[in-house]
């Protein structure tokens, strides 16, 4: 079969080279048009629990897509009639942002600031700013009485820095812009944010402090920029190693050809097909390239051996066609394979991750198994060219003979009994891995980035802020006003309270509590639930519906609890102490529901990713086993494969608990990618054992003979690619930085196990469960 679609190939080599050029300008027209695309409801799992509850109630309810700014000034405090005109000035910029929901926009100056008081007349409720007093007409007076305002209304640390060193403005967005009706263009706002706000208000007096969403992924988005400047470093790394490989500026030419036209038509079918490339996904390509460069080298690897027996280009080509089709397919198809189980975690944007992998690798049977090839076959080449590749092969041949010690009988236990207690460890180091965040801040950004230190600046002044898990009760109709509900919410609203990390809990009940030791003179003794309805009742109607502590049926009671960062372990134990105590306390017509706020959606991300990321390796092994036995038709051959790739995705999951780098949307991928990048390894390695085997070698002579022509190619491979994307460790995005670390070592380590642990359990397993008949031979072996 193999044959027959050699010849069928190659004789119709200029009519398909011809159509894939054509196929390059077209994908290649569509490319150019490729945009960044964000969306805050893409990153939502689809059918989580947390995210049906915040879907049946976000028009009721806020906090999961924010913007907060900050206006601090530089010296003194904010009671100066200066600061708030210029805070006034900045509150009416931010309300005509675009994508701003306009009645949500809240500061000092904004009607729905109000408080509440308790005085010998009765109840005074009015702004905090009164509608009187303009920011020219703004008296000392006036400031006092403001200042009064803020502190009696409790919005020192909501509104208003602790230390009265800032003061913010806060506003909920949409993901449709309303003035428009079209998607909102995060990078559009982002863009306003710094031009229209930072830019405007930020000087010599003053600081500006703006985080959100929109923000962070304007950042991020920023910072793709050195994506590209890394890239073309490790671009040009990359081609440098190539060279020192082949020797030869054609092939070099052909092999980085070859693997960049596939990341062109992927940009392109990505654009016909209507998506965007997400921040997040951005080094996606990257990663489609390394596989194609990864299968190239094979390829050359192959063509220089035969080039140095005498062999013309055409007859190169051929024997790398034939030879590496078969493992090159089953890689590929491993890789998809990998890449297509994203698609499981239920979040778009995570999916389009998927989509937008999986056409790169399906793109790359074309590209790398039947392009190059027909490429290099119109090359001509030589005595010189093939007197240079002699001598490179030959210092590359003696440093694979030393290596094949692995494959003797008597030291290969040993090689697997150290990579197996080294295994051990790396079992017991993974079970402290965790999914989701590590740092506060956001993980994408490193620490020292302008929205990490105004995150961080505003977390430390502020007791509201980004960090807001959302608890939807649901309550019968007028529970406000009856005491048994209160009582108990009271209880979970103290229990939250007390959690670690939950900075502030805003609930009804602590709200009503507040109102009944008002109309008590204050009294702290009367801070309680009224156990009198008439009581309960005028306590409760204090307690303003601009608030979103209960809708006007007292159904609705939400439950927002605000939390110092966003790490993962912040979240996590807030989650639990709401699942623990609705456990253990029920009541009659009560039902407590995780999740709103961005909290809540971090959460089932993270949930989604931890419940998936199983059931994905499981997949892609169950493919690796049937693509291993429907080749080999052998169960050694199964676990020869396997068992290093186990090895080396655990020591991945080690070398993410040294380095304290979450399981998140960013990292995923590499994880995925290093099955993939590792079976492709152990499939050209293992591929050339059969034939050997066939023409009576043992097992310990075969991988011998498989390591000198494959394993150079294999060790080239990784230590091209991992000093390719050890760069990116300098970039200003964190999870590149992260991505780079952990792709080089998972390159390097999945390359070791390879030509270590793959000849070692194989010769092992020989010698324990002989084999009772020879391989059947397959394709001729490589000169």
């Amino acid at each position: 079969m193999i044959k027959l679609l050699e010849n069928v190939v190659f004789s119709l080599r200029s009519i398909i080279l011809l159509g894939l050029f054509v196929f390059t300008v077209l994908t290649g027209f569509y490319a150019l048009q490729l945009r960044m695309d964000a969306g805050f409801d893409k990153q939502l799992p689809i059918g989580h629990e947390y995210i049906e509850t915040f879907t049946e109630y976000r028009e009721q309810l806020f906090g999961s897509n924010r913007i907060i700014v900050v206006l601090e000034p530089n010296e003194g405090d904010v009671w100066t009639k200066e600061f708030f005109k210029v805070y006034k000035d900045l509150t009416d910029d931010i309300f005509f942002l675009p994508g701003v929901s306009r009645h949500t926009v809240t500061s000092l100056w904004t009607p729905n600031t109000r408080y509440i008081e308790i005085t010998e007349d009765g109840i005074s409720a009015d702004d905090v700013i009164s509608g009187k007093v303009t920011a020219d007409s703004m008296t000392e007076q006036n400031l006092q009485k403001i200042q009064s305002n803020v502190i009696r209304g409790g919005f020192v640390g909501r509104l208003v820095a602790d230390d009265f060193g800032s003061a913010l403005v806060v506003a909920e967005l949409q993901d449709f812009d309303p003035s428009t009706g079209q998607r909102l263009d995060y990078f559009d706002l982002a863009a306003k944010l710094e031009r229209q706000i930072r830019a405007k208000y930020e000087n010599d007096e003053y600081t500006v402090r703006i985080i959100g969403f929109a923000k962070l992924v304007g950042d991020i988005a920023d910072g793709a920029g050195t994506v590209v400047g890394f890239f073309a470093l490790a671009f040009a790394l990359t081609a440098l190693a190539l060279y020192l490989f082949a020797r030869s500026i054609m092939l070099t030419a052909a092999t980085l050809f070859a693997s960049l036209t596939s990341v062109v038509w992927q940009f392109g079918l990505l654009t016909f097909l209507g998506y965007g490339l997400d921040p997040l996904a951005v080094l996606v390509p990257f990663l489609i390239f390394a596989i194609g460069v990864s299968h190239g080298v094979q390829q050359i690897n192959v063509v220089t051996a035969e080039l140095e027996a005498g062999a013309d280009g055409m007859a190169a080509a051929r024997s790398a066609f034939s030879r590496l089709f078969v493992p090159g397919s089953m890689a590929l198809i491993t890789t998809l394979v990998s890449f297509g189980t994203l698609y499981l975690i239920p979040v778009t944007m995570i999916r389009e991750l998927a989509i937008t992998a999986s056409i790169g690798v399906i793109l790359k049977v074309l590209t790398n198994l039947i392009m190059l090839p027909l490429l290099v076959s119109y090359m001509k080449f030589d005595d010189d060219f093939r007197k240079r590749i002699h001598r490179s092969r030959e210092i590359r041949l003696k440093i694979m003979r030393s290596l094949g010690f692995v494959a003797n009988p008597k030291i290969a236990p040993f090689v697997l009994i150290g990579a197996t207690v080294l295994f051990g460890i790396a079992v017991h180091q993974a079970m402290n891995r965790h999914v989701g965040a590590l740092h506060a801040g956001a993980p994408e950004l490193r620490p020292d980035a302008r929205y990490n230190i105004d995150s961080n600046k505003i977390a430390a002044d502020y007791a509201l802020g980004l960090n807001v898990l959302i608890v939807v009760v649901e309550t019968p109709a007028d529970s406000c006003v009856q005491y048994p509900y209160m009582q108990f919410l009271n209880k979970f609203s103290w229990y939250m309270q007390n959690v670690p990390d939950v900075t502030l809990v805003g609930s009804l009940p602590f709200a009503i509590k507040g109102s009944a030791a008002g109309w008590n003179e204050g009294n702290l003794k009367w801070k309680d639930i009224p156990r009198n309805r008439p009581a309960l009742a005028q306590a409760a109607n204090t307690v303003p519906g601009s608030s979103s502590l209960y809708n006007q049926d007292c159904t609705i009671l939400p439950h927002s609890f605000y939390l110092r960062d966003s790490r993962a372990t912040t979240i996590n134990r807030a989650v639990e102490a709401v699942k623990e105590w609705r456990t253990n306390n029920h009541m009659e017509g009560v039902t407590i529901r995780l999740a709103s706020g961005n909290m809540g959606v971090q959460a089932a991300v993270n949930e989604e990713i931890t419940e998936t990321e199983l059931p994905m390796m499981m997949w892609v092994y169950a493919v690796i086993v049937a693509l291993v036995m429907l080749t080999y038709r052998d169960w050694r051959a199964v676990l020869a494969c396997c068992l290093p790739l186990t090895f080396g995705t655990f020591f991945g999951y080690w070398f993410m608990e040294v380095l304290q780098i979450g399981l998140t949307v960013a990292t995923l991928p590499v994880m995925v990618l290093a099955v993939g990048i590792g079976v492709d390894y152990a499939y050209y390695i293992y591929n050339r054992v059969p034939y050997y085997m066939g023409e009576g070698m043992t097992v310990s002579d075969a991988f011998r003979q498989s390591l000198q022509e494959a394993g150079m190619a294999t060790f080239f491979t990784a230590l091209t690619l991992a000093v390719g994307v050890s760069t990116w460790a300098f970039s200003d995005l964190k999870f590149q930085a992260d991505m780079g670390l952990l792709l080089a070592f998972m390159f390097m380590v999945n390359m070791v196990m390879a030509v270590s642990v793959l000849p070692a359990l194989a010769v092992t397993l020989e010698k324990l469960v002989p084999r009772k008949r020879p391989m059947a031979r397959q394709a001729a072996p490589v000169h």
